[in-house]
């Protein structure tokens, strides 16, 4: 098995770690959301679904503590696949909000000098 396949199964796994995570903070995000109305429109107090309420608020706080250690891990194998000189593959869009844009650069002076950057734009499959 050659490196760019395993990192391309890799990716495939990555990508989907992020998608699950992400519906499943979508998903509680949405209970959590809806705990308020349920309540009320049982005649419940405010005290009868504390719980729930606990409960959902920290699994919201779980996951996003999730999803961080997971964004860690993309950046690791990020910079692991650059340093083995792997094909970078780019899902969605390219320009992520810390990075400089792929086809620039800032050197000193502030001048913008273009190059190739070595992306490849592939449709991965979404499983959720």
């Amino acid at each position: 098995m050659s490196r760019e396949s395993v990192g391309d199964a890799l990716s495939v796994r990555l990508h989907a770690a992020e998608a699950a995570i992400d519906l499943a903070l979508v998903e509680t995000a949405q209970l959590a959301a809806m705990l308020p109305t349920a309540r009320a429109r049982a005649y419940l107090s405010a005290v009868a679904g504390q719980k729930a309420f606990d409960g959902a608020a920290a699994s919201i706080g779980a996951l996003a503590s999730a999803r961080s250690h997971l964004v860690d891990t993309h950046r690791t194998l990020a910079a692991l696949a650059r340093r083995l000189g792997l094909g970078t593959l780019a899902v969605g869009p390219l320009d992520k909000p810390d990075d400089h844009p792929p086809v620039g650069d800032d050197p000193p002076g502030g001048r913008v000098v273009p190059r190739a950057a070595p992306v490849v734009n592939e449709t991965l499959p979404f499983t959720p």
